[in-house]
């Protein structure tokens, strides 16, 4: 009957679709026109339909957020992940991952001494109120995962229903050095990162990442700061990557909110993988974090600080490769069958912040890095990542002393790294884009 209900709405909201293309709307979001339909056709529209009743499970429950999702509560056994090919016979992992041992204690003081709310950030964590959807007061039952979702109006301002949820293909290699990362700028990717040496045996890493409310100066531009956990190479069809943070993205949710992601591919971005949940592989198993789901509160400038910290690591026992959010919360895994040399260990870590830079008026984009400040503008000004660590063959946390750090254009973004006592090793980041010295 639920599965019933659920197609029937699903009619419904495709009819009323319908007369929204034929009326040819526009809807704007901060003063940004982030969907411009054009006319789509019954087959069009059906194909799409088809896909999302296939994404969207029957939910047992359902919770609408004030800032416009749907969250539905899906039976841990009913969700996407598990209809991919290589996950037919996969059985959720029930056995708690063998957690990396910790390091030092984390700060509860900011550079020189300033306060950066790490004890009200925890408190935020604890109590469960830092994405929208908790807002109201209700939960998902025991038993099932959050999962945001997708609509029509989501796919349609994709480019294809094939890029539907998917990074584009990385292409044209950054003139670097052999063990630089992987980072594009040919294709207007742009990044302000820090990375390990491409030699290293990794097996996890860790950050703890404030979080801002970029703008961003067109729809199919984003801008995000995550962790990538990387293996294979970087100039092939074979890279292997998994990532995590937060993330802008009009095109992909709609809005111009900051959002907790996943991403991961086993080929170089080309055709496996994904965002959040929106293909099958990623195994979550927290009731209370939705992925895609937007963050509040956010960070202020030169106010209250709200960061976030995120863990990647791999299980020693069973081999998947989990993430973590906050003091031990675990929100799922990515099971080992979906890698090739991921199924061994990572090689490189990458920690920052990347955008598009589309040159839609023949100028660079003045779509915004972090908090849209230069690094060297510093606490409470600046985007932070602090306390970088990795995760070594004993499943140990050790903190990333060797990095190097990369950006293409520091007249738009930058980087610039250092270490204390209370933030381990750090860095500030991030830009406004365009301005006098970047055009």
């Amino acid at each position: 009957m639920v599965s019933l209900i659920h197609n029937l709405l699903s009619r419904v909201v495709l009819l009323n679709l319908w007369v929204v293309l034929l009326c040819n709307c526009v809807t704007s979001v901060w003063g940004l026109n982030y969907t411009k339909y054009r006319q789509v056709g019954d087959m069009r529209l059906a194909r799409i339909q088809k896909h999302l009743d296939s994404l969207n499970k029957p939910p047992v429950f359902s919770i609408q957020s004030p800032d416009g999702d749907i969250i539905d509560c899906i039976h841990k056994r009913k969700q996407p992940a598990l209809d991919h090919p290589l996950l037919k016979n996969h059985r959720i992992q029930r056995v708690r991952p063998e957690m990396p041992k910790m390091g030092s204690s984390m700060a509860t003081q900011g550079e020189g001494g300033k306060s950066a709310n790490i004890s009200k950030n925890d408190g935020y964590i604890r109590r469960g109120a830092w994405q929208m959807w908790h807002q109201n007061g209700q939960r998902c039952p025991k038993g099932t995962v959050p999962v945001r979702r997708s609509t029509v109006h989501d796919v349609l301002r994709a480019n294809s229903l094939y890029d539907f949820g998917k990074k584009r293909q990385r292409i044209a290699p950054l003139a670097r050095r052999a063990d630089a990362p992987d980072v594009v700028s040919g294709n207007g990717h742009e990044h302000a990162i820090a990375y390990t040496g491409a030699s290293s045996e990794v097996y996890g890493a860790k950050a703890t990442i404030n979080v801002w409310d970029p703008k961003i100066e067109v729809i199919n531009e984003f801008s995000l700061s995550q962790i990538w956990v990387l293996s294979g190479s970087f100039d092939g069809s074979d890279l292997n990557s998994i990532e995590a943070g937060w993330q802008v993205s009009p095109e992909l949710y709609g809005d111009s909110r900051p959002r907790l992601f996943t991403y991961w591919t086993s080929d170089a971005y080309q055709a496996t993988g994904c965002y959040n949940l929106l293909c099958s592989g990623f195994v979550q198993t927290n009731s209370r974090i939705a992925i895609g789901a937007a963050i509040s509160p956010l960070s202020e400038f030169q106010g209250n600080q709200f960061d976030v910290t995120i863990i990647i690591w791999k299980d020693p026992k069973l081999g998947n490769w989990w993430m973590g959010f906050g003091d031990n919360t675990l929100v799922g895994y990515w099971p080992a069958e979906l890698f090739t040399h991921l199924a061994d260990r990572a090689t490189m870590v990458e920690w920052g912040g990347e955008i598009v830079n589309s040159r839609a008026n023949g100028e660079h984009t003045s779509t915004e890095m972090g908090s849209g400040h230069f690094a060297e503008d510093g606490f409470g000004k600046s985007s932070y990542f602090r306390n970088l660590e990795i995760v070594d063959a004993d499943n140990n946390l050790i903190t990333a002393r060797d990095i190097s750090t990369l950006a293409e254009n520091t007249n738009c973004y930058n980087i610039k790294s250092s270490s204390n006592n209370q933030w381990g090793t750090y860095f500030y980041y991030g830009g406004p884009g365009r301005n006098p010295q970047c055009q």
